[in-house]
């Protein structure tokens, strides 16, 4: 990934960049994540980012609903867009006009229904409202397969379950990138990836899984005579797929001060999810990503259909239409970094402050001096509730025995080890499928110090894993590529395009699994599972 504040990129390199945005030839990516709205400019070599901007935003808790307004969304992607424009003229002293092509992403799954006069129904129900069981019970039942409760469908079949008053007048139904994308371009159209976790894909097709949707036209025929899905869902476009042009309706909505003119191609409208793919190069089968935050979820390629229904595991797929297993746990680092934070408070209490970064150092640097299998300690990384662990709330513990080896070094391992726990639960799933992994690209803050969060994680999956460089704005590049993938669509397929394109020089440094990581976490993982009678009990009485 090359970036033109380098200074050894300035000079010709600089006015050639400046000469690229003058003439339209770059690619505009927008994301809008859970906590930020990121935009991320790149030239005519899709790993040269030229400019950036970002937004912050939170979602709301109104009316027992989390939800973002649509005017938080528009003022959002304004901000963001013309903090990028900001960046641009700082930096080559231009602003943009047009693009090659513009590409919009978001995090999936939750409801966005309007009516026939394109007036939003209900508020935007995100993929974080829970609301959903008895709905997802039901379809994963009739399907066959399992219908997490934060995919769109379950949120549809949901409101029909609960006789609300907005379901005979729903006309059409989308995720946030498609609601922003049919916004820019007037066309109602998804990514087929976004559109896996609306409604199941037929891997055949690549659309709507044309069976499933009879079933559940049969399912509502009763509670919503008339209600047929088919016609109220997007178009479902592969990548490199033409799915509209920039209007100035939309031009407008973008930039208000008139600055940006219509006509850019736009690609088709992705989640959260397939830009991480496609950031990683993680969209062949066998291989996979990782994705450490907040949450913690892997995708995985298939190279064939799993043989049996899991609920521990979501069916997705990647932005070109290939099936995908993605194990999706609410929970990830953030437990982690509250012990970090009593760690580097006591080193500021004892008159000795030390950075955040360099309190993450040193005690991912003892976990490497712990015990194979954590000494026999348990941690729970659950905030929240984790269906794949049958808890319904969170209550994070710490957990040892008398006779356990309680540590430094042990209790760093076990926090770690804790990250990946539940994931492992959801990732043995799949290796019982018989899925094999050729390789796993892992990213999140947690890969930052070198050698240890990496090196566990290897050993949790047996399987080795790269961390490499990657876009600092992530989703935002990932959907970026989407769209300069546009141009390329007609010579290459998406991996190709990927592989040698724009990931051919990219340094990665891959882990191989250590035989005593493996067997050190498989022990650990067996303790976990059973220590999780521990975690039920305590979300039953505290």
């Amino acid at each position: 990934m090359t970036d033109s504040t380098n200074p050894q990129a300035a000079g010709t390199a600089a006015e050639r960049s400046r000469a690229a945005i003058l003439e339209g030839r770059t690619s505009l990516g927008i994301e809008l994540g859970s906590t930020r709205i990121k935009a991320c400019l790149v030239g005519e070599d899709p790993t040269e980012v030229l400019a950036v901007g970002s937004h912050e935003w939170e979602n709301r808790f109104e009316d027992r609903v989390w939800t973002y307004s649509l005017a938080d969304v528009w003022s959002g992607l304004q901000a963001a867009y013309a903090d990028l424009v900001a960046d641009a003229r700082r930096r080559y002293d231009v602003q943009p006009q047009t693009f090659g092509a513009i590409g919009v992403s978001a995090m999936m799954h939750g409801y966005l229904a309007f009516d026939a006069s394109d007036e939003l129904l209900v508020p935007f129900r995100t993929w974080r409202n829970t609301s959903t069981g008895p709905a997802a019970a039901e379809l994963s039942g009739r399907f066959g397969l399992n219908i997490p409760l934060r995919w769109s469908i379950a949120h549809l079949y949901q409101a029909v379950l609960d006789d609300e008053p907005h379901v005979p007048q729903i006309d059409f139904v989308t995720t946030l990138a498609g609601y922003v994308h049919w916004r820019l371009t007037g066309r109602k159209a998804i990514g087929v990836g976004d559109a896996s976790g609306m409604f199941p894909i037929d891997a055949a097709t690549h659309d709507y899984d044309a069976r499933l949707l009879e079933v559940f036209d049969g399912l509502v025929a009763d509670r919503a005579p008339g209600l047929h899905l088919a016609e109220l869902l997007p178009e479902v476009l592969p990548a490199g797929r033409p799915a509209g042009d920039l209007t100035a309706e939309g031009a407008a909505l973008l930039d208000p001060t008139g600055g940006l003119q219509p006509g850019a191609p736009l690609c088709p409208p992705e989640g959260d999810a397939g830009t991480g793919m496609v950031a990683t190069n993680s969209v062949a089968p066998r291989t996979g990503n990782v994705s450490a935050g907040t949450s913690i979820f892997a995708m995985v390629v298939l190279e064939r259909p799993l043989a049996h229904a899991h609920h521990e595991l979501d069916l997705v797929t990647t932005p070109a239409g290939d099936p995908v297993a993605m194990v999706h746990c609410n929970n990830g680092a953030s437990e982690l970094a509250a012990w970090a934070g009593v760690f580097g408070r006591f080193a500021a209490a004892s008159g000795t402050p030390v950075e955040p970064d360099a309190v993450f150092e040193a005690l991912f640097r003892e976990a490497l001096d712990g015990d194979a299998d954590a000494g026999g300690l348990l941690a729970y990384n659950h905030l929240a509730g984790e269906p794949i662990a049958g808890l319904t709330e969170g209550r994070p513990l710490f957990v040892r025995t008398p006779d356990s080896r309680f540590n430094l070094g042990n209790f760093m391992r076990a926090q770690l080890y804790g990250v990946y726990g539940t994931l492992a639960l959801g990732m043995r799933v799949l290796a019982g499928e018989g899925v094999e992994i050729d390789r796993m690209f892992a990213h999140g803050g947690i890969f930052r110090t070198a050698g240890v969060a990496q090196r566990f994680l290897a050993g949790a999956l047996d399987a080795p894993v790269a961390v490499g460089e990657t876009a600092s704005e992530g989703g935002a590049w990932g959907i970026a590529v989407l769209a300069s993938y546009l141009s390329a669509a007609d010579e290459v397929d998406l991996g190709t395009y990927l592989g040698e394109r724009v990931f051919a020089d990219a340094a990665i440094d891959t882990v191989e699994p250590a035989a005593d990581d493996v067997a050190g976490f498989s022990a650990y993982l067996d303790r976990y599972r059973a220590g999780l009678a521990v975690e039920s009990a305590a979300v039953d009485a505290l």
